[in-house]
């Protein structure tokens, strides 16, 4: 059966009412994959644990009246192009995807579920070989592969092959870390180089060519957060910057703890190959995306002691602290620019670089 939709009843402003139709900007990570689900989704479905807009719903089963701890439930599609890129392979991007969006609820991933969309006249030797990458990185990261679903469309209705990743975790006792906990004078951290996915898939799509190769960053994150939880339970969120960059996200945790965010341009770690890349095309390495970064905003007094837990950690080498929390402007991210003026970084309304995850 059929429902029409009554637009009338919807979340006031509507920007979608300027867009009746999808677009490609809608799955960017930008203003209008924020809009779609703020004014769409969340309406539709009505639910305090999707309300969140965590990586990861945190679902407390003892609230239900079970006897278990809480789990972190994720789900996520790859439609990455190409397939295989400079660092790694739509595969293996899912399994770590997953994982990662499970560990910045504080959790350890255990089980994930994959569901995969062939298109008719894929090579088996190509299937054979995104498989294969999706073993090994469940294997690195400590989880299992333990079920799935497959299905394939006619020749041209696909690209090649989409996938469907979902897991969950346990989260252990005291960790409370979620978009809504940022709190004034807390510390901005990111943990290492920016931009360089995004970048690594653009120069195999378009064929561009840098002095260097340019790898994507992909790789599991939840080794690195339970040994950040091991030195303080009390960080207060974490989050990868994926598909909009390291902007988007921190403009979501703004809006989501209604506090301001002060980034410092200086600070922030860019790879040359990358900074060169993003002159060249006109981009800002803030908001390029990243598949193997995170994001975390901790209280003042742990903040050192969490850096250097970071670096001492092999996906954590060039971690640096990059902003503050602040009472002022809530809801609003700025950044300090390198000549000392200020300037707001907002989400941008589409995306940078489409189809990068």
């Amino acid at each position: 059966m059929s429902v029409d939709l009554n637009f009338e009843g919807w979340v006031c402003p509507l920007p979608l009412r300027d867009h009746p139709n999808v677009v490609m900007g809608h799955g960017g990570g930008g203003k209008l994959s924020a809009e779609l689900v703020e004014h769409l989704f969340l309406p539709a479905f009505q639910n305090e644990t999707l309300s969140s807009l965590g990586d990861s719903a945190i679902i407390n089963l003892q609230a239900l009246g079970r006897s278990a701890p809480r789990l972190a439930f994720s789900t996520d599609s790859y439609v990455v192009r190409p397939l295989f890129f400079p660092g790694g392979n739509i595969g293996e991007l899912a399994v770590n995807g997953t994982v990662n969006d499970i560990a910045m609820s504080g959790a350890q991933p255990l089980f994930l579920s994959t569901g995969f969309i062939l298109e008719e006249g894929l090579p088996l030797e190509r299937l054979g070989r995104i498989a294969t990458a999706m073993g090994a990185a469940a294997r690195a990261a400590g989880v299992t592969l333990v079920t799935g679903d497959t299905k394939v469309v006619d020749k041209g209705h696909g690209d090649g092959i989409y996938i469907n990743t979902s897991g969950f975790g346990l989260i252990p006792e005291g960790v409370d870390i979620k978009p809504s906990n940022a709190r004034p004078g807390d510390v901005v951290i990111v943990s290492g180089e920016i931009g360089t996915h995004g970048i690594a898939i653009m120069s195999v799509r378009e064929g561009l060519e840098f002095e260097t190769i340019i790898e994507s960053d992909t790789a599991p994150l939840n080794g690195l957060v339970a040994e950040m939880l091991a030195v303080s339970p009390q960080i207060h969120v974490l989050r990868d910057p994926t598909r909009g960059g390291v902007a988007s996200t921190v403009n979501e945790i703004a809006r989501a703890s209604q506090v301001g965010i002060v980034l410092h341009e200086r600070k922030l770690p860019v790879a040359q190959a990358v900074h060169s890349a993003c002159e060249l095309l006109g981009m800002d390495p803030i908001y390029v995306a990243n598949e193997g970064k995170l994001i975390a905003i901790v209280p003042p007094d742990v903040a050192e002691p969490l850096l250097e837990c970071i670096r001492q950690h092999p996906l954590g080498t060039k971690a640096a602290i990059i902003g503050e929390v602040t009472a002022q402007h809530p809801g609003l991210v700025v950044s300090k620019t390198g000549i000392g003026g200020t300037r707001v970084v907002d989400m941008q309304i589409g995306e940078q670089l489409p189809r990068i995850c």
